[in-house]
């Protein structure tokens, strides 16, 4: 029985370090996405790990102190001093990544979920008023250029980031009869360009219309030397025919 204490040891400790290796690391998820909000917006921070020991307890730190135990962390209304770095731990998983929050005084804000895209991923930018205040006659703008514009205040949408997507963006508008913009935000687009749809159709689809155009032409060809042949033959009657004159009574 002596024998065996040491084989069973090894396999507590090789148990135990196979449980610490499960544990995943816990992830910040706030709403809104990104982490660009102004003054007196509520923003939610939830805490997503895995729970294998059952352990469901929740801590949040913010700027390294802790700061709530609760399940999910609420900013009801946000303020410079909310600005930081939030982690959290959920049961026994590792500590999650930290995440910046940047609260903002402006007027408007473009928001977007992240500021480094990889090529294909859609991107979507938000101009944000402050108090969620009425925005009219909404542009948005990339390297100085208007991109978009909108009578009312929506989105920009790019299905599917390219590099030439790559920029600073802003956005700017009319809030109490007052033209106000923005500050810029560089997005930058990494990994390989993604090839244009026209690049990814492949030939065979235009075979038909190649086809349909050739009897298009032949057609026309032909209907022009019938019609031609039909001129030559009415001109030859015409000269070829008799008139007779009979005087009347």
């Amino acid at each position: 029985m002596w024998q065996l204490l040491p084989s069973t040891a090894l396999l507590l400790v090789v148990s135990a370090s196979t449980q610490v290796a499960d544990l995943s690391k816990s992830v910040v998820v706030s709403d809104p996405p990104g982490n660009r909000v102004l003054t007196w917006d509520r923003v939610t921070f939830k805490c997503q790990g895995a729970n294998p020991s059952g352990d469901h307890s929740t801590q949040w730190l913010h700027n390294g102190t802790l700061i709530s135990s609760q399940t999910s962390y609420v900013i009801e209304a946000a303020s410079i001093e909310n600005s930081g770095e939030y982690r959290c731990q959920k049961g026994l998983s590792e500590l999650s990544d930290p995440v910046q929050l940047e609260v903002h005084t402006d007027w408007l804000l473009l928001q977007t979920p992240q500021r480094v895209f990889q090529a294909g991923d859609p991107i979507q930018l938000r101009c944000h008023s402050w108090r969620n205040m009425s925005v009219w006659n909404v542009q948005y703008f990339q390297n100085g250029r208007g991109r978009k514009f909108s009578y009312n205040n929506s989105e920009f949408y790019i299905p599917a980031a390219r590099s030439e997507h790559s920029g600073s963006y802003f956005c700017r508008g009319l809030m109490r009869r007052r033209n106000v913009s923005s500050e810029a935000v560089d997005i930058i687009i990494q990994g390989p360009p993604v090839p244009s749809t026209s690049t990814l159709l492949p030939f065979w689809p235009h075979i038909p219309l190649a086809v349909v155009i050739a009897l298009l032409f032949a057609v026309d060809t032909g209907l022009y030397f019938a019609l031609q042949r039909d001129l030559h033959n009415s001109k030859q009657a015409w000269k070829n025919s008799k008139v007779f004159w009979k005087q009347g009574p």
